[in-house]
């Protein structure tokens, strides 16, 4: 198969990554022309490498060069490193011609699907990890946990006590919880909205008396 054929399907790929489910998904547009520029430029390097006499220290050198680029500029999450790295295995196989096409362009579909059901908004959608700054010392762990199930409306699953400064009353923590779903919290916003308002009939009441 010729090379058009694998820059094709690399092309078809790296927009599907990009457009089909990052962007739609984190709405982070400065990563777009990363991704996709990072991805056309490994193709043409590995197809260089791959179509012509070039000794290994210069295909080292070139994966040296790649290796270089920073990926703390700005901050990116765990995620946005995946599809990062995910836009640089498909381009690396689409830079082969020699390799089998059913095997590269198979892996290339693998890469993608492992990304939509991995990044789903789905999968463990209302599970979170946050870093919570409380306005009291906490030495005891358990009592940082109820607190932060009632500020969070969640289930506490992991809490990690970082630092406690007692000179300021502060404590910074690491929170894994899941959120309770959103018709319980709506009730009981629902319930505190009308006991409110009970109230505040109550004392019109009394100042019309």
């Amino acid at each position: 198969m010729s090379a058009f054929a694998f820059i094709a399907a690399d092309l078809v790929a790296i927009l599907i990554l990009v457009f089909g489910l990052y962007f739609p998904r984190h709405r982070r547009r400065d990563m777009l022309v990363a991704f996709l520029s990072i991805n056309v430029g490994v193709m043409g390097v590995t197809y260089a490498m791959s179509t012509s006499d070039l000794s290994l220290g210069f295909g080292l050198g070139i994966f040296a060069v790649l290796s270089i680029i920073r990926l703390r500029s700005t901050e990116m999450g765990h995620a946005e490193i995946a599809y990062y790295f995910t836009a640089i295995a498909i381009g690396l196989l689409g830079g082969f011609p020699s390799v089998s096409p059913a095997i590269s362009f198979t892996l290339m579909g693998v890469l993608i699907a492992v990304i939509a059901v991995g990044d789903h908004p789905k999968l463990f959608g209302r599970t979170r990890q946050q870093m919570m700054v409380l306005d009291q010392a906490f030495t005891d762990e358990d009592k940082a946990r109820d607190l932060l199930a009632t500020m969070l409306h969640a289930t506490i699953h992991r809490v990690e006590i970082r630092k406690v400064d007692l000179v300021t009353d502060t404590t910074i923590c690491d929170v894994r919880f899941t959120r309770l779903p959103a018709v319980a919290k709506t009730s009981r916003a629902d319930a505190d909205l009308g006991q409110a308002r009970s109230v505040t009939r109550d004392a019109m009441t009394v100042g019309a008396r």
